[in-house]
């Protein structure tokens, strides 16, 4: 019995020290992406990859933020390439469910002219959002909007707009000129105005299209309608 208890003794001194070890790992894992943002802050890009490479597979979730961040800064570096190798381990790290993996791959993606596969990646950053990710439907909506597909268009930029929680000045752009471009241009004129509202007014491609909307109202002309311009804004934000 005496040694039975010994065993134990031994056995539970183990587990609390190994407890203690994965403790100490997961807090030098936050640390090094903590000074990898720093390093990228100040545009330090290559260094803060060098700090996001100290984060050990065995650190989980942590590990795919640190692939993620990889990704983020080698394509701040044009290297656009090699940021779609570690955006697409940051998502196999998440067994497929990284909402903001998923749309930086899209964007890249998009930049390399490989539309197809953006549109598939921003479907699925939505999809393992529950819907909830803005951004990639903002995006969707930029690619449709560019086949030529408006209403799809436009209703992906209302569902971002909805799931910002209506602080999206671009998509109201972009869902204005939609508008227009349907003829509807009394909606359109109020999304130009939304997004002018919440850029405080420091939106120039708001401003151009709401001034040009106003004069269609007053004289319509479709050809002045090629004229309206959409804008494209990358989320990026690291983890």
């Amino acid at each position: 019995m005496k040694q039975k208890r010994l065993l134990l003794a031994t056995l539970l001194v183990t587990l609390l020290g190994s407890v203690t070890v994965a403790q100490t790992g997961r807090e030098d894992a936050l640390d090094a992406i903590r000074r990898g943002n720093e390093k990228y802050a100040k545009a330090e890009y290559e260094l803060a990859i060098g700090e996001y490479r100290r984060v050990p597979f065995s650190a989980g979730e942590t590990y795919a933020k640190s692939l993620y961040n990889i990704g983020v800064c080698y394509y701040e570096l044009w290297s656009t390439d090699e940021a779609i190798v570690y955006y697409r381990r940051a998502v196999e790290a998440r067994q497929g469910r990284y909402p903001s993996a998923l749309y930086a791959l899209g964007v890249a993606l998009k930049d390399l002219k490989r539309l197809s596969e953006a549109k598939e990646v921003f479907r699925q950053s939505i999809a393992t959002s529950g819907g909830t990710y803005a951004p990639a439907h903002y995006m969707l909506g930029l690619l449709v909007m560019g086949e030529g597909d408006t209403e799809a268009a436009a209703a992906s930029f209302r569902e971002a707009i909805a799931r910002s929680r209506d602080r999206f000045p671009a998509s109201h752009n972009n869902l204005g000129v939609a508008l227009a471009r349907m003829g509807r241009l009394p909606e359109a004129k109020r999304e130009f105005e939304a997004a002018l509202r919440q850029a405080d007014g420091e939106f120039n491609e708001a401003t151009h299209n709401l001034k040009l909307c106003r004069s269609l109202l007053a004289s319509p002309a479709k050809d002045q309608l090629a004229s309206l311009k959409t804008v494209e804004t990358i989320v990026r934000r690291l983890h």
